[in-house]
């Protein structure tokens, strides 16, 4: 049994998440300790938890700690992944409920009902625009697409919005499974930009808030020469909840960007954040924005061959995300800071894998 330091580096919830991920496709027990050791409320939140639980059932595994504040998970796969229809519900694992994340869910999943030959379908509830984590926007419209490129076959569909606090959300999940290693992946520049468009979106709110949004990314973005398509959406939901989701798509990458509202944060001002976080990505001229960087290090693990990307900025999360990864394969991984300021992640071994 491989044993897991879950206080490691960034020490966050990615930890959980790798080791499950990856205790799937090893076949392998492993047993998680200090799980978020050093957050202010450590060990199993919510979606953690669902994560967890989620990770066990793809694979008929046992599981001890399997419990809201856990610091300590062992799980003991039941051998490979089985392909299926699944349905997990982050508000199930808390009294009250719960909008945690159903992105982090869906990535502890994805990638061993991926490489396992048949088709599955996951319904995930809970939150699907929430702050710290991949929104199902993102999931859709950057990740997915570029890891199409590497023999991902999986789409997600957002049928119901669910912004934090309340949650209530909902997206489909279909995944086409394939037995054999992804192809690897280089992104080291990105050509021109082809388009920037996004989404402002709000439940339960006026419909001015989300024109409001919309108008302001518009015109910021125009006075730095950028044209932007930016759809207004008011939509029903369990709660209120206000976001704006930007996509910078260029000849050979995608990049995505978030920004939330909150009580007491002008619309505009929601639409400024989102804005500049786009315009510093554009002026870098890396290829992958962070967020992306880290959600690819697992993919390019299981990819044949040598896969390099170069990122804006290699993140202690994506460092510590690395060295989970070390934990379980034998993978040569060059990682390179000092890139004209930029981050080169390549990743070598013939055969990828386990």
């Amino acid at each position: 049994m491989r044993t897991i330091d879950g206080s490691h580096g960034e020490g966050g919830g990615q930890i959980l998440r790798t080791a499950l991920t990856l205790s799937i496709l090893a076949e392998e027990p492993v047993r998680i300790e200090n799980i978020r050791a050093n957050r202010s409320h450590p060990g199993l939140r919510p979606q953690h938890l669902t994560a967890v639980r989620a990770a066990a059932a793809v694979c008929n595994a046992n599981l001890d700690g399997d419990e809201l504040d856990s610091q300590t998970v062992t799980m003991v796969p039941g051998g490979r992944a089985q392909p299926g229809t699944y349905a997990f519900d982050v508000a199930q694992a808390s009294v009250g409920g719960s909008a945690g994340s159903i992105g982090l869910i869906f990535q502890t999943v994805l990638l061993p009902l991926a490489l396992v030959d048949g088709k599955s379908t996951l319904t995930l509830r809970g939150g699907t625009h929430v702050a710290w984590a991949p929104s199902v926007s993102y999931l859709e419209h950057v990740f997915l697409p570029t890891v199409s490129r590497m023999g991902i076959q999986a789409q997600i569909e957002l049928e119901r919005w669910g912004f934090y606090p309340a949650g209530g959300g909902e997206a489909r999940v279909r995944i086409q499974g394939r037995e054999r290693a992804l192809e690897p992946i280089q992104i080291t520049t990105r050509g021109d930009l082809e388009r920037v468009w996004g989404i402002a979106a709000v439940t339960n709110l006026p419909s001015h808030i989300p024109q409001r949004m919309a108008n302001r990314a518009r015109n910021v973005l125009a006075e730095e020469g950028l044209k932007a398509q930016v759809e207004p959406r008011r939509l029903q939901g369990a709660g209120p909840g206000a976001g704006i989701f930007l996509f910078a798509e260029y000849d050979n990458a995608i990049a995505g960007f978030t920004a939330y509202g909150r009580k007491g944060l002008p619309a505009n001002k929601v639409a400024d954040n989102v804005c500049e976080d786009l315009l510093v990505f554009h002026r870098a001229q890396a290829p992958i924005d962070p967020h992306l960087a880290d959600q690819l290090i697992l993919p390019m693990a299981f990819a044949s061959g040598s896969s390099q990307i170069v990122a804006t900025e290699v993140t202690r999360h994506l460092l510590t995300n690395l060295w989970v990864v070390r934990q379980f394969l034998e993978r040569e991984v060059w990682v390179d800071e000092d890139l004209d300021e930029l981050g080169r992640v390549v990743m070598k071994e013939e055969g990828g894998g386990v």
